[in-house]
């Protein structure tokens, strides 16, 4: 997927929203956390730090099958993903929502994943640790059928058999690939053997059910599931960011952890960061950030309901009069270009 520094509301993708005015919406900034990404003398960027993770992981992952002792690097982007998202969670949500991590869909998809997953970690109460592992699983959850993603991505049709029998055996085939890149981690490869796995025994490969099913790879599997609902596939738009959560904690076939569904509603709400949305009294604008203590989500409107841009934007609040949100839009509907540092501000920076 080509890469634009300002983000194309009309490029393939179906679904996003987002927040407030970059002054009012940005939090404070911060140094860098624990990771390795801080440049010398550079401000601090959640999308750009992003970026950077993604570059290095993807040509760590096309080279894995080489490699003989990648534990420790893939540790390193792991950490630094984590770092990013530390820096300003909102803004590392909106990536994903407005499309602004580079990259193949299949690496792309992967550190998408990471950054829920590290959201729901935390709001579980999840030790420094345990993160960093399901980071780690995360970032390389696909790396038995990287070379075939693309192709799938690619494809209008339904997968074939041999196709369907390649992504039933990746759990396995990525397991198999991490260890032999010297991933001794047992969390960290049974996440990846696990995550396509259900409580109900109905997963892959090996149809295993629950209590055998761990909790992390669970949550691997919903961060996985609901990332790739709300991504764009050439085959057709993203499903709005709450239609995706609906959808994933009310699948009949595959019933979500109540405990963690709990934290994904919590964290995520039905408009994210990112989420493009439509208020009460018709004006148009972007999520920049979540609930606060009275539950109101920041909004930076960008259109009127007169369709007129906004000039100056406007930051309100969704507890504000005739600032409840109505909807989710498309892109289409918004029918402009912003970058997310006009939103958010240097943490947005690419």
């Amino acid at each position: 997927m080509a890469f634009s520094f300002t983000w194309n509301p009309f490029a393939n993708k179906g679904a996003n929203k987002s927040a407030p005015t970059a002054a009012a919406a940005a939090k404070p900034e911060q140094p860098p956390g624990p990771g390795h990404f801080a440049e010398p003398d550079a401000a601090p960027s959640v999308l750009h730090q992003l970026n950077l993770c993604n570059r290095r992981l993807e040509r760590l992952l096309q080279n894995l099958r080489n490699e003989h002792n990648a534990e420790a690097e893939l540790r390193d982007i792991a950490r630094d993903v984590i770092a990013a998202v530390d820096l300003n969670p909102d803004i590392a949500l909106a990536c994903i929502f407005l499309s602004q991590i580079a990259g193949s869909y299949a690496v792309r998809h992967c550190i998408e994943t990471a950054v829920v997953g590290v959201v729901v970690a935390r709001s579980a109460g999840a030790q420094d640790k345990e993160i960093l592992t399901v980071t780690a699983a995360a970032l390389t959850m696909n790396v038995g059928m990287l070379r075939h993603q693309e192709t799938f991505q690619n494809k209008c049709a339904p997968l074939s058999h041999e196709e369907m029998s390649i992504v039933r055996r990746h759990p396995e085939e990525s397991a198999g690939l991490l260890q032999s890149a010297g991933i001794e981690d047992e969390e960290w490869i049974s996440c990846v053997l696990l995550h396509h796995e259900n409580d109900n025994g109905t997963g892959y490969p090996a149809g295993i059910a629950s209590p055998e099913v761990t909790r992390n790879a669970k949550l691997l599997s919903m961060a996985d599931r609901y990332c790739a609902q709300v991504a764009a596939r050439n085959y057709r738009c993203s499903v709005l960011p709450d239609q995706a959560l609906h959808s994933l904690l009310n699948d009949q076939h595959i019933p979500a952890d109540q405990d963690l569904a709990g934290h994904f509603r919590r964290e995520l709400g039905d408009y994210p960061p990112g989420t493009l949305v439509r208020m009460e009294d018709g004006v148009l604008g972007v999520v920049t950030q979540r609930s606060s203590d009275d539950g109101a989500l920041s909004v930076h409107c960008l259109r009127g309901a007169d369709g007129a841009l906004l000039t100056p934007a406007l930051a309100r609040r969704t507890s504000d009069s005739g600032c409840a949100i109505t909807e989710a839009v498309g892109e289409d509907q918004i029918g402009m270009r912003f970058s997310m540092k006009q939103i958010w501000g240097n943490l947005a920076s690419l």
